[in-house]
């Protein structure tokens, strides 16, 4: 990495960001967690930024560029491409300050954001099935309509806004030791990490991304921006196929490390934010206690380390889902096939086994039709909640005891 930060965000463009969105954006907590600092081993703090009126951080940024727009930008109009946190943060603020905003999101943003987008007052166009077609889309009616294109991260003005970050984390937790940023394109990361490294050189800057979607890093690996195919990720919010030139120009010198986190421990940390901290966290906003959970950076162990949790639009059936998905890799929700004599009582004799492991039943379905060729056999699916892994091993051997077949197991 190179030695010197760029200066195309320098500080003082941060600090008048500021300026203009006192007032406008709440400053949010920071508090300390004694029930994640436990599990981790590292002393957490969690920058709160789900609490922002629209539910992330990227209002900061879309306001800040709202408020450096001409008058006769103004009067024309704004349009932005995004999968939703952006265009939440644009309808709201263009709203506020009576600009007309127009929002392309592609057919697979969550329907909530959509919603909400159009209650703020925007209009949404709904065009594509990946982000760079309702991008396209959106330089088509720019160029058609005059409007103007406020991108979602690499742009000086946003990197701008979300760097005010950075600015509240130092005042919140003046001792903290590392930080850890969730990364998509790479606007935050860029602009937390230009304040944090003028402000304070010595604290860890890490970046967190989804393994599915790594943009980032290969952006690092090669010097520029390029292509990936981001694949399906529960942090939709950092499914960016190409990070920014600009933002990977400024985090190049600044960020100590990047760490990719897998599907299974986002989902945990969502759950662990879920019942611990009682909030509800995207996947893109508990990525960096997912990298903590996925045993990457042992290092920070007893160190005091800020959790950007940078938002909170999660579709609730969706957030259920993924809840359920956490209970699995914890080991308390168990799933398991097995082949039973088709005769009375064999039901009844499984119930009774698990009963006496102390599994909690929450589903059967009993099939006779797809129980394969032994007529003498049914088909049991059985779904129980369990305590931890240690409890499932346990539920194993009281069935094979018991002389229950089992032949499937998730």
């Amino acid at each position: 990495m190179k030695n010197q930060p760029t200066t195309e965000v320098p500080l003082s463009e941060i600090v008048a960001a500021r300026g203009r969105l006192n007032g406008a954006i709440r400053h949010t907590p920071c508090p300390e967690s004694p029930a994640l600092s436990e599990l981790t081993g590292a002393q957490i703090f969690c920058k709160q930024e789900y609490l922002q009126r629209t539910g992330s951080f990227k209002e900061r940024g879309a306001r800040n560029a709202l408020m450096l727009l001409t008058p006769e930008q103004s009067q024309r109009g704004v349009i932005a491409a995004s999968a939703g946190n952006h265009a939440l943060g644009l309808a709201w603020h263009a709203r506020q300050l009576g600009i007309a905003a127009t929002v392309v999101m592609p057919r697979f943003a969550p329907l909530v954001k959509v919603a909400r987008c159009r209650q703020f007052g925007a209009k949404v166009i709904l065009h594509g099935d990946t982000f760079d077609e309702a991008r396209e889309e959106a330089t088509r009616i720019t160029e058609a309509q005059g409007l103007t294109y406020i991108h979602p991260f690499d742009d000086p003005r946003v990197i701008a806004g979300q760097g005010t970050i950075g600015f509240e984390i130092l005042e919140q937790a003046p001792e903290a030791e590392a930080v850890l940023v969730p990364v998509g394109g790479g606007g935050l990361l860029a602009g937390v990490a230009t304040v944090l490294h003028a402000l304070k050189p010595e604290l860890k800057i890490i970046g967190v991304e989804p393994a599915n979607a790594a943009c980032f890093a290969a952006g690092l690996k090669e010097g520029k921006s390029v292509r990936i195919d981001a694949g399906l990720t529960l942090a939709d919010g950092l499914a960016v196929a190409e990070a920014g030139e600009l933002t990977l120009k400024i985090a190049r010198p600044l960020v100590h490390r990047l760490v990719q986190v897998p599907e299974e421990a986002l989902a945990l940390a969502i759950l662990r934010l879920a019942e611990l901290e009682k909030c509800i966290v995207e996947g893109a906003g508990a990525a960096g206690l997912a990298a903590l959970l996925s045993g990457q950076l042992p290092e920070l162990a007893g160190k005091k380390v800020v959790l950007v949790l940078t938002g909170g639009n999660i579709d609730p059936l969706a957030h259920s889902r993924v809840i359920e998905r956490g209970l699995a890799a914890d080991g308390r929700i168990y799933r398991f096939d097995v082949l039973l004599k088709d005769r009375p009582g064999s039901l009844a004799h499984l119930a009774g086994v698990l009963a006496e492991t102390g599994a909690n039943v929450t589903e059967i379905v009993h099939n006779r039709t797809f129980a394969g060729p032994d007529l003498s056999r049914v088909h049991v699916l059985c779904t129980v909640e369990t305590r931890d892994r240690a409890h499932i091993a346990e539920i194993q051997q009281q069935l094979a005891k018991n002389g229950v077949e089992l032949f499937n197991r998730t």
